[in-house]
């Protein structure tokens, strides 16, 4: 079994703002792979689907963005994951919108979500993350403000079509591996 935890912020006001994409991968993913219905577990909004042949979790905490480890502690602990497993989508200010980054392993680099989770795992940081580039707020903008925001017009383009290449990064994930999407999708799109 493979997981994949989107982060976001439950609830109406959050919908379609830049720290949701999380959110809006999973639901990507829930309508090309006939998920289950929603079901209320772990703290969290999970649906059961499939990729090649082996299931597939889609978790979409409700603990709010800054709490999310709570959720991934409960499944880790529940299914006995192991950290290979598990894949976690995220928001990511240092890259521009629409940019894509896999990565193994490494720190949180700034999104709060991301380091709740792990520290939640006892400082573990060998867990997969893709990232979404949402671009750094204007300087005269508070950051937590900017995350809270919407897209502007231009690049919700842009976001819809990575939210498309991220529900494809997880397939190949799934199917091949951290190695694959690093060389398949981390490039920049011309």
């Amino acid at each position: 079994m493979n997981v994949v935890v989107g982060l976001g912020n439950p609830g109406p006001k959050y919908r379609q703002t830049r720290h949701n994409v999380g959110f809006e991968v999973l639901a990507e993913l829930a309508q090309r792979h006939d998920a289950t219905r929603p079901k209320l577990k772990f703290e969290a909004e999970v649906v059961e689907s499939s990729v090649a042949g082996r299931k597939l979790l889609l978790v979409a905490p409700q603990t709010y963005m800054n709490v999310s480890g709570r959720t991934v502690r409960k499944l880790i602990d529940f299914y006995r994951l192991p950290l290979e497993h598990l894949l976690v989508v995220c928001d990511d200010m240092n890259l521009d919108v629409a940019r894509l980054r896999m990565r193994s392993s490494g720190s949180a680099g700034g999104q709060k979500g991301l380091q709740d989770i792990i520290n939640r795992l006892g400082g573990e940081e060998e867990f997969a993350r893709l990232r979404i580039g949402i671009g750094r707020p204007p300087e005269s903008m508070d950051a937590s403000n900017y995350v809270l925001g919407r897209f502007r017009s231009a690049e919700r383009e842009k976001i819809d079509a990575a939210i498309q290449r991220a529900a494809d990064a997880v397939v190949c994930w799934v199917e091949s591996g951290v190695e694959a999407v690093m060389n398949q999708f981390n490039r920049p799109l011309d």
